[in-house]
């Protein structure tokens, strides 16, 4: 199925850049810290969300520009950078990125401005990490597709245990409800439950399928403010909704050119509205849509340019490390919350966007503000 349409996917991809990523090629570039900022939509519209910084290299934790960098951190000091990077998580002032390339996961430390990795040791070594996430309690649970186990680390990063036996599932992503783990299994084509402490499986729904509730080759999960689960599906080119207990409540999306359909859906993330953010892969962009799946506009673009996406995969949003990237905010725009996309080729890396509002300029209540000329992809 993925090779059928594997034509179709590349050419949806080229015409949806065409139709909504002109917003960000024409996008005014202005004050924020080293200049050239972008805004979605752009001014002199109300923008709503702002490319804040790339993270790539321990350099780009440095201010200044290269030289600076270089003086630093020394002259012959091997620059360390990204290789494969895929999903991502903040943990005061910590962003951590699983490095599927590195075998490792990635540790931008913002107050040290460094960058380490993690990769376990022993019976916790990582092989081939997809996505990380980071539990109340501070631990850190990375789902492993090259040891087929989900593995879990301290607050100090030590590896503590792994969940998996052999055969059990290939694990691509996780939601941590209360003491339950939604986990993502792209080889059973399938959504494991399982008891967070024991690690015991309590119920599976979906099964390999394109009806309702089936799902082909699913890869993130995010959970919405009420509690219910969003699961890209992403053969199947659509985003499906279930509740906790795995009935399923309904569909978005559908493969396709035009904005509002997918070509290879990736990640997914649920802001604090119930706003979906879903990335595509082969659109290179960054779609959003309210929680009635009417899509609202889109962010990101192909490109080498420091607000261009490559492949991108997971997105994450955060709330509690703001004040890390305010800095790097246009004069006048006010960040609520974060949101991180990675890149997985060409220039791989983070990309840092701020969701928030200009001072001065006038916003739909409780909307995102939508460009006139594209009125269309509201509907």
């Amino acid at each position: 199925m993925v090779e059928k349409n594997g034509l179709l996917r590349r050419v949806a991809g080229l015409v949806l850049a065409a139709c909504v990523g002109a917003c960000a090629s024409t996008a005014p570039r202005g004050d924020g810290e080293g200049g050239n900022t972008v805004y979605y939509p752009p001014l002199p519209e109300s923008p709503r969300i702002q490319h804040l910084v790339t993270l790539a290299t321990d350099t780009d934790l440095v201010a200044g520009d290269n030289g600076f960098a270089k003086f630093i951190l020394g002259e012959d000091k091997k620059e360390s950078r990204l290789l494969q990077p895929y999903g991502t998580a903040m943990d005061h002032g910590r962003l951590y990125v699983a490095d599927t390339g590195a075998g490792a996961v990635a540790v931008f430390d913002l107050a040290a401005r460094k960058l380490e990795y993690v990769g376990g040791s022993a019976g916790g070594r990582m092989k081939r990490p997809i996505n990380i996430r980071i539990d109340t309690d501070g631990k850190r649970y990375v789902t492993d597709t090259g040891r087929d186990q989900i593995l879990i680390f301290d607050r100090s990063d030590r590896y503590v245990s792994s969940l998996g036996e052999e055969g059990q599932f290939r694990p691509v992503d996780l939601a941590i409800v209360g003491e339950r783990l939604y986990v993502v299994d792209i080889l059973h084509h399938s959504v494991q439950v399982l008891d967070k402490t024991s690690g015991k499986l309590l119920f599976h729904f979906g099964k390999a399928g394109s009806a309702d509730g089936e799902l082909f080759h699913p890869t993130n999960i995010a959970v919405t403010p009420e509690g219910e689960l969003l699961v890209v599906d992403t053969s199947n080119y659509r985003v499906q909704r279930f509740t906790a207990s795995g009935q399923f409540i309904r569909s978005y999306g559908a493969v396709g050119a035009s904005p509002g359909s997918f070509a290879r859906p990736k990640g997914i993330a649920v802001d604090p509205a119930g706003r979906m953010y879903v990335s595509d892969a082969a659109f290179e962009n960054v779609q959003l849509f309210d929680r009635d799946g009417r899509l609202l506009m889109s962010f990101g673009q192909p490109g080498d340019g420091k607000e261009g996406l490559n492949l991108p995969t997971a997105v994450t949003i955060d709330r509690d490390n703001i004040e890390w990237f305010k800095r790097y905010a246009g004069k006048g725009f006010d960040i609520e919350y974060l949101i991180f996309v990675a890149s997985q080729f060409g220039p791989n890396k983070i990309d840092v966007f701020g969701f928030g509002r200009l001072q001065g300029k006038d916003y739909p209540i409780d909307a995102v503000s939508i460009r006139a000329a594209d009125s269309e992809l509201a509907k």
